[in-house]
């Protein structure tokens, strides 16, 4: 069961890549600056995947005039990760959680989907400033996407 709401967020540090190399991203960087969305999905260009990173890049300026940093996360490389970016021409970053560390303390890891263990739900947390989780949600069914006016109206 994927953490819950009023849980201060786990903090973590995870790779993201683009054309200037490999750069480390913080959670708490954003902490006292900014809320944040984390996104988990389950794998790197799978169509349900690519259709959530896709709508969200494409409303990027609602989270943004939210003060919200979004990330998208999967256990998926950097590498591959980069160039889903570069296809989808995505807005926001996307950052590996290779290890499987982050999917594991939030709570939203498939024991096995389609003979894959470790593999990210398919998941949203919105953080506060503060860095308490005041929106959760993760589904078992990877076709499901996040419910956006939801994750927005927890910006709000």
């Amino acid at each position: 069961m994927a953490l819950a709401t009023g849980t201060t967020a786990p903090d973590f540090t995870l790779k993201t890549k683009n054309d200037d190399g490999l750069a480390d991203v913080t959670l708490s960087d954003n902490f006292g600056k900014k809320k944040t969305v984390l996104l988990f999905f389950p794998l790197a260009f799978t169509s349900v995947c690519m259709k959530e990173m896709c709508d969200v890049s494409s409303s990027i300026t609602a989270y943004n005039d939210l003060n919200a940093a979004v990330y998208g996360i999967s256990v998926d490389s950097p590498f591959a990760q980069e160039q889903m970016a570069k296809v989808d021409n995505l807005q926001f970053p996307l950052l590996s959680d290779f290890n499987k560390e982050v999917s594991t303390a939030y709570d939203v890891c498939y024991s096995d989907l389609l003979g894959f263990k470790g593999v990210s739900k398919r998941s949203a947390f919105v953080i506060d400033e503060k860095g308490v989780i005041v929106y959760s949600e993760s589904s078992d069914d990877p076709h499901d996407l996040p419910n956006f006016d939801a994750i927005k109206a927890a910006l709000a």
